[in-house]
């Protein structure tokens, strides 16, 4: 008995001008779909009540209301069409209104038909896949809890990001609602609290799953380089250009483009990206033509970047475009008590890594660690159980003295800096007072971490000198005989983070 064929997707399209209905009827009908048309919104209602359609693409203004109405009628109905909205050229509030609502993507007119047909395919994916979708979303909270049942990349992704916290749960209910579609994303959260991991789970749990998630730190790049490694170049474009090179946004084409610390970016690229993401084509440099690229887009920063618009740090246009929905993730401070699993889990991946057995963590480790501030929350956890895995002599784990990984914390300078005003007492660390002249004086013995223990006492240089100076990263770095540049690497690679209520204060900002 032969298998029946696959059922033909059906498309609705809806806009008032004549023309363009059948231009876009065509354009379908040329990819083997069946097409349905209406030109207004009573006659979609009409064409939705009778059947069921694997995509619907409206126009945002019609003569009888708008394409809003269209995209309420089917999220009151639960129905599973995904719906793509058309809006004039510059309309961003309307594209941003119509994300925010639910509709599955946007298209600016004039529509690109090469972009018009993918983005129809795209959402007639997400529709297909739309009950199976929601099945390792649920489950991920069992998977979170312990559950030895993990079966999707989707499920795989919310059980890495630890924690059954009320805070924790919030999260990943909320990126399972948003994942399915292909609005942009603002995740925003202190550093070290696991923007990356939302991403990856976000890209996880997507249809676009199959695809690449490409990961960019924004504030790494080199400002004269932004412009080549987000779009790309062509060969002899520049000096050392000796062939055609991809950028990240062709690299990430049909997948995820996560730009973590977006609020890095000069303003000067901002426009381009700006640009890129409403066209969703870029030029490569050296290029007469564009390229057409399909992707999502998903923003991390720990900057409030409403702040930074009123300051004219960061484009409006660009934030409004950026933030259609927005995942704020909470610092360790306020899911306390995932803290135990958090310490197993990276105890248990530590140890893997450096081939040892997991050791077991002492009630006196626990209490220390449950009662310290940990300002740079999960990182600070990691280097902190890393740092005492490395110094342990026996099978459980301990805190002992100066030499400890209790250095990590830096307890006498972070919280100052940090802003950490609140919470509970972080754990007490003992100074060193070297003698005039003599630096040797600071090593009482000869430490078990050579690298740990210079990046502390670095860290602590960085911390009272960027104290001293109302964090004024020029005057600190002119301080202490360093330019702007080495002391913005030292700050990034030392994670030192600004105190919540201020901004960092550079002559060059």
């Amino acid at each position: 008995m032969s298998a029946a064929p696959p059922a033909i997707p059906r498309v609705l399209v809806i806009d008032d001008e004549p023309d363009l209905r059948t231009l876009y009827e065509l354009s379908l009908l040329r990819e083997g779909y069946r097409v349905e048309t209406a030109a207004d919104v009573a006659q979609a209602l009409e064409h939705l009540r009778a059947q069921r359609f694997d995509a619907v693409i409206t126009d945002m203004r019609l003569p009888d209301g708008s394409g809003l109405e269209v995209l309420n009628y089917l999220k009151s109905q639960q129905r599973p069409e995904r719906c793509v909205v058309m809006t004039a050229y510059g309309s961003a509030e309307n594209a941003v209104e119509a994300l925010k609502t639910g509709a599955f993507d946007y298209l600016t007119k004039p529509v690109d038909l090469k972009q018009f047909r993918g983005v129809v395919a795209s959402a007639i994916r997400a529709s297909a896949t739309a009950p199976a979708s929601a099945k390792p979303v649920a489950s991920a909270y069992r998977a979170s809890a312990g559950a030895s049942d993990s079966g999707s990349k989707g499920q795989d992704a919310l059980a890495r990001m630890v924690g059954d916290s009320e805070a924790m749960l919030a999260v990943k209910q909320r990126i399972g609602r948003v994942a399915r579609g292909m609005a942009p994303v603002l995740v925003r959260g202190e550093s070290g609290t696991g923007k990356e991991l939302v991403a990856r789970a976000l890209h996880a749990n997507s249809h676009r799953s199959d695809g690449p998630l490409v990961a960019v730190n924004c504030g790494a790049i080199p400002e004269n380089l932004l412009e080549a490694e987000f779009f790309g170049a062509k060969k002899g474009a520049y000096t050392g250009a000796a062939q055609d090179r991809e950028g990240y946004f062709q690299a990430a084409r049909n997948g995820t483009l996560f730009l973590d610390e977006i609020g890095d970016l000069p303003l000067a690229m901002q426009a381009k990206l700006l640009r890129a993401i409403q066209e969703r084509s870029v030029r490569p440099i050296g290029s007469t033509t564009e390229d057409s690229v399909d992707v999502r887009i998903v923003s991390a920063t720990h900057k409030d970047l409403a702040a930074e618009v009123k300051a004219g740090r960061f484009r409006q246009d660009l934030y409004y475009r950026l933030n259609v929905i927005e995942l704020r993730i909470p610092p360790l401070r306020e899911r306390r008590g995932d803290l135990p699993a958090l310490c197993e889990a990276l105890l248990a991946r530590i140890a893997a890594d450096s081939g040892m057995d997991v050791p077991e963590l002492s009630a006196a480790v626990r209490e220390q660690i449950m009662t310290a501030r940990l300002p740079g929350n999960v990182r600070e956890l990691e280097n902190l159980l890393h740092r005492s895995l490395a110094l342990s002599d026996g099978e459980a784990l301990h805190v002992d003295g100066a030499d400890s990984a209790a250095a990590a914390l830096g307890a006498a300078s972070g919280p100052a800096l940090l802003g950490a005003a609140s919470g509970p007492p972080a754990l007490a660390v003992e100074a060193s007072t070297p003698a005039a002249g003599s630096p040797a004086a600071l090593v009482r013995e000869v430490p078990a971490d050579l690298q740990g223990w210079l990046d502390q006492h670095e860290r602590d240089i960085l911390v009272k000198a960027l104290n001293d100076s109302g964090f004024n990263r020029t005057a600190a770095a002119a301080r202490l005989g360093l330019s702007l540049r080495q002391i913005r690497y030292r700050i990034a690679r030392l994670n030192i983070a600004a105190p919540q209520d201020d901004e960092p204060n550079d002559a060059s900002s």
